[in-house]
């Protein structure tokens, strides 16, 4: 059975920082390509963050320079550093990991970035 799990979210001030863990089990998750999704109320699910299993990594570009994803497979995770966090990265974040026609999600968390 595949379990996708995200955990780290919360509750934030704006300039704070939070890392998001992501761990998968159920697939063989060095081969997986492993992304960061986020939905903000009233917005379409968007792609923050991804890492091949080579560890090559892409940016959505409002997050460039202040999020750093990344994995440990031999942990079967991946992270999310979110630094210098804004208002507008509020969200529910989203794990995916993703191979061929295989696509897993895991239920998301709650990152509120509030003073």
């Amino acid at each position: 059975q595949v379990q996708i799990e995200e955990s780290g979210g919360g509750l934030v001030q704006p300039g704070g920082s939070l890392r998001l863990s992501c761990a998968a089990s159920g697939i063989p998750f060095s081969i997986y390509r492993m992304n960061w999704y986020r939905q903000a109320p009233g917005k379409q699910r968007e792609l923050v963050a991804g890492i091949s299993s080579g560890g090559r990594t892409n940016y959505e570009d409002s997050v460039k320079g202040r999020f750093t994803i990344s994995r440990d497979n031999a942990k079967n995770t991946v992270y999310l550093q979110m630094n210098s966090l804004r208002p507008e990265d509020t969200a529910v974040y989203y794990c995916n990991g993703a191979i061929g026609k295989y696509d897993y999600w895991g239920q998301g968390t709650q990152v509120t970035v509030s003073s």
